[in-house]
């Protein structure tokens, strides 16, 4: 019997970088490889050929641990540099009977991409159709064979500069990997954990990351803005290393072992060791109040939410998000977050996990990875046998490629 084909994808994070292998015939995990990340600062690569040993290693790892052939690859891209534009393009429909055709579809959807970027340093990766009309009738259906003079699209456009796009490529060794491979990360999340309900409803999904916190919200099935900011869960592991007196490390340990975002009942001293007791040597503590800790991390997710409720005031929808806001990442993880999220944004709050793909823990971690490879049914993601990036795996992947 043949081996099953692992479709990979790679998320690229300030924490960790993540490799996820599935069966892309029943979304069933293969494997998954996690490594600490180096050369990326919220969000964005910043040393492509740090990222890149590591990527390399990885591979190393999957290859000799399993036994499963590569065929595709797709890749996040993140950082506060995505930036979501709007726009607005009419083309005269081309039929003699005046119905829409595909072409186009796809005429509208290139012209409502030339616009002035004010860089030319900077690229359109993404269209999200807002609205359609057709011949001034508002249509927020796919117009496809309907039938008029005249097709607009109201779209918002998902820009990024060309550097963030190489860095990215550099950081998978400079193969040849397709821009349509690259998925934008807070999409990716979308497509990972909203459902088609939740994203008719009204909802606001925050990916709070290692060094980068990202936003999106949807409604009546479409995107309504998006937005990422360099602030995340290591800005809080430094605030308690500053408040305290203490190493990065401890007061890491210190988030994970007790932090909580809110107040509740009384509050205890708490005696956290700092280091293993040895023999003949007496163990040191770090003593501190549990509410200081409460104040330092309430602090900075407040911050937090404060930069995703501006995002949802810019498409005036604070309140007014049914299916409410749903929190992911590394730092969704932190004690009480989603009790302040309600109290905050005064709307249901929970965590997303993703249910889509099958064999993996419940892990708000691994949201991107799997929204990643959950991005790619819209994506035309083949490779041929010519293909560098193919040719790269498959050289990798030599012992089981037959």
């Amino acid at each position: 019997m043949a081996k099953a084909k692992a479709t990979i994808g790679i998320d690229i994070g300030t924490d960790s970088i993540k490799i996820l292998g599935i069966n892309k015939d029943t979304n069933e995990a293969l494997f998954l490889e996690v490594h600490d990340s180096y050369g990326v600062q919220k969000g964005r690569i910043k040393e492509p050929a740090e990222v890149a040993k590591i990527i390399n290693e990885m591979l190393e790892n999957i290859e000799r641990k399993h036994d499963c052939p590569i065929e595709n690859v797709f890749v996040n891209i993140n950082g506060s540099k995505l930036e979501l534009i709007p726009s607005t393009a009419s083309i005269s429909v081309g039929r003699a009977d005046q119905k829409v055709s595909e072409e186009d579809i796809a005429r509208v959807r290139e012209e409502v991409k030339m616009i002035n970027l004010q860089s030319n340093n900077k690229k359109i990766i993404e269209v999200f159709p807002k609205e359609w009309t057709i011949d001034n009738e508002k249509e927020s259906r796919d117009p496809l064979g309907m039938q008029g003079f005249k097709l607009e699209l109201e779209a918002m456009l998902l820009s990024v500069f060309n550097t963030e796009i190489e860095a990215v490529k550099n950081a998978l060794d400079g193969i040849d990997i397709t821009e349509e491979n690259i998925i934008p990360g807070p999409i990716a999340d979308a497509n990972a954990i909203l459902t088609p309900s939740q994203k008719e409803l009204g909802v606001a999904l925050i990916n709070i990351g290692a060094g980068s916190t990202s936003i999106v919200i949807y409604e009546d099935g479409k995107l309504l803005n998006m937005a990422v900011f360099p602030i995340g869960s290591s800005n809080i592991t430094n605030d308690i290393a500053i408040g305290f007196k203490t190493e990065i490390e401890i007061a890491e340990e210190i988030k994970k072992k007790h932090g909580n975002c809110l107040k509740k009942g009384k509050t205890k001293k708490i005696n956290f060791p700092l280091e293993n007791e040895e023999e003949g040597e007496r163990k040191e503590y770090l003593n501190f109040a549990e509410k200081d800790l409460v104040k330092i991390i309430e602090a900075r997710v407040c911050e937090i939410f404060d930069f995703a409720q501006e995002e949802i005031k810019k498409v005036s929808k604070q309140e007014l998000l049914p299916a409410g806001i749903i929190i992911t990442g590394g730092g969704s993880s932190l004690s009480g977050i989603v009790d302040l999220a309600k109290k905050e944004f005064k709307l249901p709050a929970k965590i997303g996990y993703c249910k889509e793909i099958k064999g993996i823990e419940k892990d708000a971690t691994l949201s991107t990875v799997c929204g990643v490879l959950l991005s790619i049914d819209d994506k035309d993601g083949s490779y041929n046998s010519e293909n560098k990036f193919f040719k790269k795996i498959k050289k990798i992947f030599s012992n089981f490629i037959p």
